[in-house]
């Protein structure tokens, strides 16, 4: 079950970062996936840093930071 909560954090999270960069992100499969990724992302981040937010705001504000990351680094590899 914490898999699929995981998993809906990350797309919420995906969402969240698409319409937060205003149109320069991945298109809908593409950020949803990327939310999924960031995700992962944001809580290693969150780990390196020793920040522990629970419950599911917390998670959705780490995966959406992990997301936004993900974001930033591909314009950067873009250019």
């Amino acid at each position: 079950m914490n898999f699929v909560w995981f998993v809906l954090i990350g797309i919420a999270a995906g969402w969240l970062a698409g319409k937060l960069t205003k149109g320069s992100g991945f298109g809908w499969i593409g950020d949803l996936i990327l939310g999924v990724l960031g995700a992962v992302v944001g809580g290693w981040i969150a780990g390196l840093l020793g920040i522990s937010w629970g419950g599911v705001i917390g998670s959705l504000v780490v995966a959406t930071g992990g997301a936004l990351v993900l974001l930033w680094a591909s314009r950067m590899f873009k250019k």
